[in-house]
């Protein structure tokens, strides 16, 4: 492979063409599933580590060399001698079931009608994501997982392989995540849902062969859910009560706060990489999360895990409150699970978890020190 940007790839696909039966009872498929791997496997496969991502999120965790040419999401936590360190253990993400970053999600092309599925995409879960991962580590050779990271959704779906796959899973890492959402997340979510199906340019779903697509509806989602990641305190440390430069905010309504700029490019940024239909879906994803809901209850999930956890809260997270976090723990105590729960003090509210890397270090590695 020629060490430049112009070819630069580490970008692969696993294809399943036979069906998968969701949670729903559908039969679904084929699916394809986009990953990558940062590090090296060892020779029996055992240093493996799955990171799940977040709910617009995508397989690229970090960059694989300094000849990749785009930065990944967690670009200060994985990597030689970083914090989940590729010299000793080998990453591996894929992008979500439902997604829009090469896995199969709502804007792929049905092979038995020729045309995306649009609205016809199943309503899918946590549980069907973390099956659809299974089904890759089974194709890569993979039976061990040493850990299983993820923040927010991400932290959902570790939750879930710790309780759908306890054999394989040696221990979880959950930031900023519930064991399932309280009305006030699904409120929000609805809402953000809401400002998609309300565009008159969504047409139930079924736009991707025209010109206008639904633009205005999917930055305004992601305007809302910027707002829930956020805190007060982040909030007026990076914005105040300022105008935009230049902008004097009683001669027009067109002029904004810095606040209402952000959010503005927030929303047009998402647009420009991500597919309204996968935000519906995901977003529904994560409303239906409750863990333990095929067991009959949470303590009959949890007691099959015996692995080790780690249960990070933020302090500012006003989408999932520590109490949340609290809470599971507790769970997992009564379930004599070995759990550590550690709180980041951190003014950036739900986004801690991809912004607070120089106080999760200490925590993650002094975690993977005893695992």
């Amino acid at each position: 492979m020629s060490n430049t940007a112009s070819s630069y790839k580490q970008f692969y696909t696993f294809a399943e063409n036979e069906d998968f039966i969701l949670e729903c009872g559908k039969k679904f498929g084929p699916i394809t599933v986009a990953y990558e791997i940062f590090g090296e496997m060892n020779q029996d496969k055992t240093n493996v580590v799955l990171i799940t991502h977040a709910l617009t999120g995508d397989s690229h965790v970090t960059r694989h060399d300094p000849y990749d040419p785009k930065e990944g999401w967690w670009e200060k936590f994985v990597g030689k001698g970083l914090m989940f360190d590729t010299s000793k253990y080998c990453f591996i993400c894929s992008n979500v079931l439902g997604g829009c970053q090469g896995t199969t999600g709502p804007s792929s092309v049905n092979p038995k009608t020729g045309k995306r599925y649009g609205m016809d995409f199943p309503i899918i879960t946590i549980k069907d994501m973390v099956n659809v991962q299974k089904r890759l580590l089974d194709y890569l050779g993979v039976s061990h997982l040493v850990s299983v990271v993820g923040g927010s959704v991400g932290g959902m779906q570790a939750l879930e392989w710790a309780v759908q796959y306890p054999e394989m899973v040696g221990s979880i890492i959950v930031m900023a995540a519930p064991k399932s959402l309280n009305p006030q997340a699904i409120a929000f979510n609805e809402v953000q849902r809401k400002a998609i199906t309300l565009d008159p340019y969504w047409n139930n779903g079924d736009y991707y062969d025209n010109k206008n697509q639904p633009e205005s509806g999917l930055s305004l989602a992601r305007m809302v859910g910027m707002i829930t990641y956020q805190s007060d305190e982040s909030m007026l440390k990076k914005f105040g009560r300022r105008a935009r430069e230049g902008n004097n905010l009683f001669e027009s309504f067109n002029n904004e706060f810095e606040v209402e700029s952000y959010l503005h490019y927030q929303g047009k940024k998402l647009v420009q990489r991500f597919d309204a239909n996968s935000y519906l879906y995901l977003t529904r994803a994560m409303d239906l999360f409750e863990l333990g809901r095929d067991f009959g209850g949470i303590d009959n999930a949890l007691k099959a895990f015996k692995g080790k956890a780690l249960v990070i809260g933020i302090s500012s997270d006003i989408l999932f409150p520590v109490c949340q976090q609290k809470e599971l723990v507790q769970d997992m105590k009564r379930n004599n699970i070995d759990v550590e729960y550690k709180e980041i003090k951190s003014p950036f509210g739900h986004d801690g978890f991809l912004i607070e890397s120089g106080k999760m270090e200490p925590i993650i590695r002094n975690f993977f020190a005893k695992l």
